[in-house]
């Protein structure tokens, strides 16, 4: 631009001076406009990391994906152009009431095994499981039930129903159970709250056939269980919360969607920012 003013017989400061602009904001201006063209691909990455994580990513997250692509970047670099370019995650909205299915001690009730030992570096040694409801279109409600492996944060089975039937919970577990007898290299507790499915008879029978420690916790301590209700406060803020409520059937299919980009592809920062399952399977942990 400079060079074209001097062509014509004009120079850049006369001409700074006749407009009022100080000649300091203008090299500050045409600096950062140099700049910004230079991040034009790297605004198109961010879009598409955004839209290909439904969303869900913040700039925190969005950072670790870039380095992982080989970027080396700030995150307040990223915060900056996601915020310029209005790419802002909006899942975070509302809250639901937690589904209880305690009814009393209507069997023996477990002792507490895991006390809030949540960490374990050993597959399938750890299980903790609970029950949460959705409401969907009209009338209708669905129950969710899944099996969560403390070692890597994998939902490793789960159960959809319209009602919470003991099926619901018996499903999952003999689905587990399968994987227990295949993988599992030290004996299993599964943990769980006192609802009337996991003081059930035949709940309780199908552990103790199988070699597998039954674990409780108190009753009004959910910090017990703390790890599934933070799936559950994970799994309905980025996919249910601010969405138009939907019939059963179609809710089921983008839960059983989203629970395979969980354990697939969302990334956990205490995983060294890899997906359950690819912590699970990466060599090291195979070769272990």
């Amino acid at each position: 631009m400079a060079f074209e003013l001097k062509e014509e017989g004009f120079r850049l400061k006369d001409i700074l001076v006749v407009v009022g602009i100080p000649e300091a904001t203008y090299h500050y201006h045409v600096k950062n406009f140099e700049i910004e063209d230079s991040d034009t691909e790297l605004k198109e990455l961010i879009t598409h990391l955004f839209k290909k994580f439904h969303e869900r990513y913040g700039y925190k997250r969005i950072t670790k994906e870039l380095k992982k692509l080989g970027h080396l970047i700030n995150h307040k670099k990223v915060y900056r152009i996601m915020r310029e370019l209005g790419l802002k995650c909006v899942k975070f909205i509302r809250k639901s009431r937690k589904y209880n299915s305690y009814k009393g001690n209507v069997g023996k009730v477990a002792k507490n095994r895991l006390s809030r030992r949540f960490n374990t570096s050993i597959p399938l040694q750890k299980l903790v499981t609970d029950i949460t409801e959705f409401k969907c279109l009209g009338e209708e409600k669905l129950y969710l039930n899944p099996m969560l492996d403390l070692y890597n944060g994998e939902i490793v089975s789960y159960g959809i129903k319209k009602r919470p039937t003991l099926d619901l919970v018996m499903e999952p577990l003999k689905e587990t159970i399968e994987m227990i007898k295949n993988r599992a290299t030290y004996r299993t507790t599964i943990h769980s709250d006192q609802g009337w499915h996991y003081q059930h008879n035949q709940w309780v029978r199908t552990l103790k056939e199988n070699k597998i420690f039954q674990s409780m916790l108190r009753k009004a301590t959910c910090a017990d269980n703390a790890s599934m209700e933070n799936f559950f406060g994970i799994l309905k803020q980025e996919m249910y919360y601010g969405e138009e409520l939907v019939s059963y059937v179609e809710l089921k299919r983008r839960i059983e969607e989203y629970v395979y980009w969980y354990n697939h592809e969302r990334s956990k920062e205490k995983l060294a920012g890899l997906s359950p399952v690819e912590y699970r399977t990466q060599p090291s942990q195979s070769a272990a």
